[in-house]
């Protein structure tokens, strides 16, 4: 029963996902002169304003490639990154990636008269659309403004494209505006660099530039998080995900990444803070399931229902079936346990700690203290699916509207 009905909710979410539309926001074009010695230092500009809508589309659940799909994609069409595309290479870009639905565009920059102080220069942008499903243009937009306010200018761009394509989608643009962070110029210069760098040293000295420029600008902290996470030096990644804001995009992932930090350095009671956070907006099943570890190791009978919910939601993952088994077998339910770990070794035969946890369920035999095969079990999930949990949900809630 459970299973048929796993398989159902994958039909139902692989066919909204097919009639939604995918965005693909290209970064835009530098178009300032040659003759002003500043031009060739403002391309990261092209990320900046790119990134901005991006993710002004993503925030409200839209499908949005991210920059690592567009990169690859023009590594397969040899093309260079910042070139100036003409309408069929955007045609091409958006043909590789299957997008439904492509913005791209260009940016000028007119710096001051000489001896105007006050501002460093204007910054002209416009963005274009393109319906590739119908082969037709859409809407273009335009915003234009002194370069220190580009954070602003980028995030009304950003506002007037989602008003454009999902006007159900878009909030009332003063609110919109408010929920960004005004973030100093320099700082975000130095974090869209960091995005921008190849080696993961250069990241940490733009990251780290760009929160000293500006504490309040969270997506850094973020970033920083993230580069110590990969490094595996929990303390120190825990330190930076904690920083990050609420009212950041990226403060569920932050907060996810955190349990799991704490996790690892054996703040138990701190990762199951952490998580519980995440899944009363975000119930995935890896965070439920993590969230199980967490209570698990701290002996809580709650673990059982987090890693139960886990598995409902996924009754063909083994590692979800294991931490049950786990659970129901620390428990003394032995029975039952055995079933879950005969389940796993259906899926896994030579699952060592399942076949070892199962001849303990035979002999009816429970956690021994001090003995080193009866340490904890409990297995994480280390990817966090929010995107794809807020693109069904947009699907399913655009759906139930019409």
């Amino acid at each position: 029963m459970r299973r048929s009905l796993f398989l159902a909710i994958l039909l139902c979410w692989s066919a909204l996902l097919a009639r939604s539309q995918t965005y693909l926001v290209l970064p835009f074009f530098n178009e300032t002169s040659s003759e002003h010695a500043a031009s060739s230092n403002l391309d990261w500009i092209s990320e900046s304003i790119a990134r901005s809508i991006r993710e002004g589309l993503s925030s409200r659940g839209m499908l949005v490639l991210d920059r690592d799909d567009i990169l690859e994609a023009y590594r397969r069409l040899s093309i260079r990154p910042n070139a100036r595309l003409t309408h069929a290479s955007v045609i091409k870009v958006a043909e590789a990636l299957d997008a439904t639905e492509v913005i791209y565009g260009e940016f000028e920059f007119t710096p001051a008269p000489a001896g105007e102080g006050g501002s460093r220069g204007s910054l002209s942008i416009a963005a274009h659309t393109i319906d590739t499903q119908h082969m037709r243009k859409g809407p273009d937009f335009s915003e234009s403004g002194a370069l220190e306010d580009l954070a602003k200018l980028q995030s009304h761009l950003a506002w007037q494209t989602l008003d454009e394509l999902a006007p159900d989608l878009a909030p009332p643009a003063e609110r919109f505006m408010q929920e960004q962070t005004p973030i100093r110029l320099d700082a975000l210069e130095n974090y869209i660099r960091g995005l921008m760098a190849t080696s993961a040293d250069q990241k940490h000295r733009y990251f780290t530039q760009a929160v000293r420029l500006d504490s309040h600008f969270s997506q850094p902290d973020f970033e920083l998080g993230r580069l110590y996470w990969d490094k595996k030096e929990y303390r120190l990644a825990a330190d930076w995900l904690a920083r990050v804001s609420p009212s950041s995009q990226r403060y569920l992932e932050a907060n996810f990444l955190l349990g799991l930090c704490r996790y690892y350095i054996g703040d138990y009671a701190g990762a199951q803070t952490a998580f519980e956070l995440v899944v009363q907006s975000v119930p995935l099943n890896e965070v439920y399931n993590d969230l199980g570890a967490a209570q698990s190791r701290r002996g809580e009978p709650g673990a059982l229902a987090s890693f139960q919910k886990a598995l409902e939601g996924d009754p063909s993952d083994p590692d979800y079936e294991f931490n049950v088994g786990y659970a129901l077998w620390k428990s003394g339910d032995f029975t039952r346990a055995a079933e879950h770990f005969r389940a796993v070794l259906d899926r896994k035969p030579d699952d060592e700690a399942a076949t070892l946890l199962l001849g303990r369920c035979i002999a009816r035999t429970g956690p021994r203290p001090m003995d080193p095969k009866a340490e904890p079990f409990e297995r994480l999930k280390l990817n966090y699916e929010e995107g794809a949990y807020r693109q069904l949900k947009a699907a399913l809630e655009s759906r139930k509207g019409k």
